[in-house]
């Protein structure tokens, strides 16, 4: 990798992006309403210049080189959809979005012992009433605990929740009571089984309403294999939001709204990434957002734009005269590290991937088949060109399954 790309006034250009360019017809019936039953077992659709082969997923680790490093995210979904009922029998669901007070921060206000606000999307709103305060009853081993949820701002959907024992915390009672919330387009009901296989076996910060669906085929076996054969492995946090499900509704691309969602790193992973000298792999979209958001972090400390670690939709398009290299970036990251004495770091991203840009952090993504004319078949095409289109029909003619408890493919740039 150069120090420095070449210069260039206005180093990633901003395309005019017709969405109808990145449409595909996808049946109903492709589309993967449950997981296999082994996880590794799922069919693996390689990409490697211009050329597509078929595998399974447990062939994996015989398709890295040896210096590969892999990189993914750990968040765990947690049950965020919560049902409580009304007197009256009514039923109103609040599904927890985003975290508002005491604090913004995930890990934070999921440990909390006291009232916590969030932002929620609200079935029935019309039926609560203003000033009702909602309760359930959860049983947590020998005790009945009782959660309220007041509704504090009904334009904004901020629900407090308050409950009668501060030695729970709120993310016990969010495991004991809640449902996982399935993604929209799967059109049933959550399972018993959703709560382990709607989960990657690495999860473990509890966080993100929704899966970072490139892992779930991941097998203790899998990894075993990849160890034994030198495949180096790091971990990021990036709380999938229900943002990733929101359809492009603009006929200007670039104004869709995309969605804020928070990222944990810690000083390990930087090093890591720092001293890399293999190829980088992301497993996930989730991932790739991640890592591209750090070095534009890193690039935003170079440039004295701010320590505040929030990547905005297009920031990466900015014009400038030079863009540093992978190595100063993540250097420039662990420099303020190190001046305020932290060994993990937290922030927000917005960045808004689509054809014209320049990946600076990988060389290759582990992802499944995306919704069509959504910001991920955008984010695909932006590695793979118009062969998206040939990747996607060879995936629908060979009986792939789709989206998030479907197939798999293994994409290099």
């Amino acid at each position: 990798m150069p120090i420095f790309a070449p210069k260039s006034a206005n180093p990633m250009e901003i395309p005019q992006i017709d969405l109808k360019n990145y449409e595909y017809t996808l049946p109903d019936e492709r589309i993967a309403k449950f997981p296999l039953e082994k996880r590794d077992h799922s069919q693996l659709l390689q990409y490697l210049k211009g050329e597509i082969r078929h595998y399974h997923f447990y062939d994996l680790p015989d398709l890295l080189p040896t210096d590969t490093l892999l990189v993914y995210n750990d968040t765990k979904v947690i049950p965020a959809r919560l049902i409580f009922q009304r007197e009256t029998g009514a039923k109103i669901e609040i599904f927890l979005l985003a975290p508002v007070a005491p604090t913004t921060v995930i890990p934070e206000i999921m440990l909390a012992k006291h009232p916590v606000t969030w932002e929620t999307m609200i079935g029935n709103a019309k039926k609560w009433k203003d000033g009702e305060i909602l309760q359930g009853r959860i049983q947590m081993g020998a005790k009945e605990v009782v959660l309220q949820a007041k509704l504090v701002d009904r334009e904004s959907k901020q629900v407090e929740f308050s409950w009668n024992d501060p030695e729970i915390a709120f993310v016990d009672l969010v495991e004991a009571s809640g449902e996982i919330p399935l993604p929209p387009y799967l059109n049933r009901k959550a399972e018993a089984s959703d709560k382990d296989r709607y989960q990657t076996v690495y999860s473990k910060k509890e966080g993100a309403v929704a899966a970072p669906t490139a892992g779930l085929h991941f097998t203790e076996e899998v990894f075993e294999r990849l160890r034994k054969k030198g495949v180096r492995e790091a971990q990021v946090t990036l709380h999938v939001s229900a943002g990733t499900f929101q359809p492009i509704k603009v006929d200007n691309v670039l104004e869709h709204p995309m969605h804020s969602e928070q990222i944990q790193v810690n000083r390990e992973t930087l090093e890591i990434l720092l001293s890399n000298s293999g190829k980088t792999v992301a497993v996930g979209t989730t991932s790739v957002r991640t890592l591209e958001s750090l070095f534009w972090y890193g690039v935003k400390l170079i440039e004295g734009k701010g320590e505040d670690f929030f990547v905005p939709k297009l920031f990466a398009y900015e014009k400038r005269e030079r863009i540093p290299s992978r190595a100063e970036a993540m250097q420039a990251i662990l420099d303020l590290m190190e001046r305020q004495q932290v060994e993990t770091i937290l922030g927000q991203t917005e960045i808004f991937i689509f054809p014209g840009y320049s990946y600076q952090m990988i060389e290759g993504l582990i992802t499944n088949f995306h919704q069509p004319g959504s910001t991920l078949v955008l984010l695909i095409a932006t590695i793979l060109g118009e062969d998206w289109k040939k990747v996607y029909q060879e995936a629908l003619d060979n009986d792939y399954r789709f989206l998030s408890y479907g197939d798999s493919s293994l994409l290099w740039l």
